[in-house]
């Protein structure tokens, strides 16, 4: 038996291969519409069962947004400016692909990154993204504040922003403590040892106060459970959609 690590970072390279070996009809990816017998575990300190799609490798949270932005926005349709951080494997060929999108990636590090940049200082004009996705970005940045901030100067008015982060539904508030210096017990306490906080529900009043219009969508509600199940989305995960109004 391969050890879960390993094959998660064989994972990266063999996709066609695991995406053989797992082929069945009990689970489907629905990015790019395989079926399989089960999903990969995934996971830091602790590991998920059956949640990494073989194909896309794509986790509980990006199948949610994908069927968020395929069924409930104009993403796919309409001729609109985008700007996307950090740019996830599973998206980022498929997004590139849109012939109707005018579409920049950024990043300070990522191979995949258009544009090289830090997020609280990015070279951008103002008012100029239609639609941004910046998805587990803001948990590893020391200055929220800034980044969120340069988000909302650069998203046009009548734009939206999807600003995914890990989050604790039952913590009211964030929490940081950067005397905590052991990587494992930073691992323990923030999900992985590269996190400067983990978010409680104030993160929603946090964007809001920076002047985005705020909607805490729980999209899993449009779901059934059986279908909750063959996509395995994450129950009650809230999407952080942002607006800038006109």
């Amino acid at each position: 038996m391969i050890p879960r690590p390993l094959l998660i970072r064989l994972s990266y390279w063999a996709r066609p291969i695991l995406a053989w070996f797992y082929k069945g009809t009990k689970f489907t990816d629905p990015i790019d519409g395989r079926s399989y017998r089960t999903f990969l575990p995934y996971g830091y300190i602790k590991v998920r069962e059956n949640v990494l799609a073989p194909g896309t490798l794509s986790l509980e949270r990006h199948r949610l947004f994908w069927l968020y932005l395929k069924n409930e926005t104009p993403f796919f349709t309409k001729p609109m400016k985008v700007l996307h951080f950090a740019p996830e494997q599973a998206f980022y060929k498929r997004f590139k692909a849109l012939k109707h999108l005018d579409y920049t990636t950024t990043d300070l590090n990522s191979p995949l990154a258009d544009v090289k940049a830090d997020i609280c200082d990015l070279p951008f004009d103002s008012n100029q993204f239609d639609f941004i996705i910046c998805n587990h970005v803001l948990e590893h940045i020391p200055d929220d504040t800034k980044a969120m901030q340069e988000l909302y100067r650069i998203l046009a008015p009548g734009g939206t922003a999807i600003l995914q982060v890990p989050y604790e539904k039952e913590r009211k508030t964030t929490f940081e403590d950067d005397s905590i210096t052991d990587k494992q017990k930073r691992a323990e306490i923030f999900g992985q040892y590269d996190h400067v906080r983990v978010y409680g529900m104030d993160y929603f009043d946090k964007l809001a106060r920076i002047g985005f219009t705020v909607e805490a969508v729980d999209y899993t509600k449009e779901f059934t459970t059986e279908e909750i199940e063959q996509y395995r989305l994450p129950i009650g995960e809230l999407l952080p959609v942002c607006k800038k109004l006109l």
